[in-house]
């Protein structure tokens, strides 16, 4: 019967960390933590909603289903974007809403053509937002690229 208990308990501890929901900051910034999102690695947030901004933290070509990340340098970069995506979509934003996306690679020369492939993918012909794309000597967990991006998503009232 204990084990039943616990097992019970333990299925319903991993569903409510599925969607985690943080109190409001004094100040009502709303920290994300959507369903089916990777889950956080260390001391930092999937991102937040300030007003009508929707602000998310630099996304890795993690797999959010085994928190792992994916084999191979475009399906890497693809899951990265998708990561974005998903957190910006949880709140309402479209791509269309991307205000600003920024982009950190550890090699421009291999990686830049592969980022601009998967942004035309996720963004069509555009219009595309504004980008910085930098170099960087290693990222966390010595992936290849990173992508952060800020989203004008009104809060409906």
């Amino acid at each position: 019967m204990k084990k039943i208990v616990f097992l019970i308990a333990a299925m319903l501890w991993v569903h409510s960390a599925a969607a985690e929901t943080f109190p409001l900051s004094p100040s009502g910034v709303k920290t994300l933590a959507p369903e089916g999102a990777i889950k956080p690695t260390g001391t930092w947030n999937l991102g937040t909603r300030a007003g009508d901004f929707v602000f998310i933290a630099g996304m890795r070509g993690i797999d959010p289903k085994t928190n792992l990340q994916v084999a191979g340098d475009e399906p890497r970069i693809r899951q990265a974007f998708a990561n974005m995506k998903l957190i910006a979509e949880s709140e309402g934003a479209t791509l269309r809403d991307a205000a600003r996306i920024v982009v950190y690679v550890t090699d421009m020369y291999r990686f830049r053509p592969i980022v601009n492939k998967i942004q035309e993918e996720f963004w069509g012909k555009g219009p595309y937002p504004p980008r910085t794309i930098i170099e960087v000597h290693r990222l966390n967990g010595d992936d290849i690229c990173e992508v952060e991006g800020t989203f004008y998503a009104p809060v409906k009232k």
